[in-house]
């Protein structure tokens, strides 16, 4: 994995700007591991693919990361302070690995779910449409009494359990955070996502870039490389030479 330059970073998140957040997330590995080809970024298991993503977030912002939830019980705010490492120790799934599951009568064989999956079967306006499809991409055969079964037609607790064996073969597919108010003692899981963490960590940083580059090329008159090339110890040193 290569860490990103300040330049890196920039270009990253204007070619980010106007694409969906599943594609953000591949736009970012594309810049950390320039040797891999799309596709094959496209076709990495999401637990595999946030697991680069965590490694990713490691290199340019540290393995500290604070956020913010809200107590469903009394809407107390907590800050939270996350560990990618910690976070990484769950382990991604083998995206190789073919998953297989007998319930209800049923025998099927299945795989993880890519970004690519995701993409294809996404409805904004029908979240089950949008479920019905990803099982379809991902469930690779379904048997019931030795004769073969559409995906469509599975009952729903047949589909659910291949979403649970999906979710605890891929732990970092989906990452629930255990949560409890000090304030009122509600406890619940709240989901994270790494995808859109990240992406707003870039962001802000891009933001911050963009306006020291413009205070700097307005005093010194220098171009945006000269000033991104520099380490950001001397653009501050420079920086702090302005506001004296």
């Amino acid at each position: 994995m290569c860490s990103l330059s300040a330049p890196e970073l920039l270009r990253a998140w204007e070619r980010g700007l106007n694409q969906p957040l599943l594609q953000r997330a591949v736009e970012l590995l594309s810049f950390a591991y320039p040797q891999v080809s799309s596709g094959t970024l496209h076709g990495l298991a999401i637990g595999q693919r946030d697991a680069e993503l965590l490694a990713l977030r490691e290199r340019i912002f540290g393995s500290q990361m604070a956020g913010v939830a809200v107590c469903p019980g009394c809407g107390l705010r907590l800050d939270l302070t996350l560990d990618v490492t910690e976070m990484r120790a769950a382990g991604a799934a083998d995206p190789d690995a073919q998953l297989s599951l007998s319930v209800g009568g049923y025998e099927l064989q299945f795989r993880h779910p890519t970004s690519e999956d995701l993409a294809a079967a996404l409805d904004p306006d029908d979240p089950e449409e949008s479920e019905a499809r990803l099982l379809a991409l991902c469930v690779l055969s379904a048997h019931r009494n030795g004769e073969p079964v559409r995906s469509d037609d599975l009952p729903g607790e047949v589909a659910a359990a291949v979403s649970e064996t999906m979710a605890s073969a891929d732990p970092l597919a989906d990452i629930r955070l255990g949560l409890s108010c000090p304030s009122c003692g509600q406890q619940w899981c709240a989901a994270f996502d790494i995808v859109s963490f990240l992406w707003r960590e870039i962001e802000s940083l891009a933001t911050r870039l963009l306006r020291e580059v413009h205070t700097l090329a307005a005093a010194y008159g220098w171009s945006e490389n000269d000033i991104l090339t520099l380490s950001p110890a001397r653009r501050h040193f420079y920086l702090s030479m302005l506001e004296a």
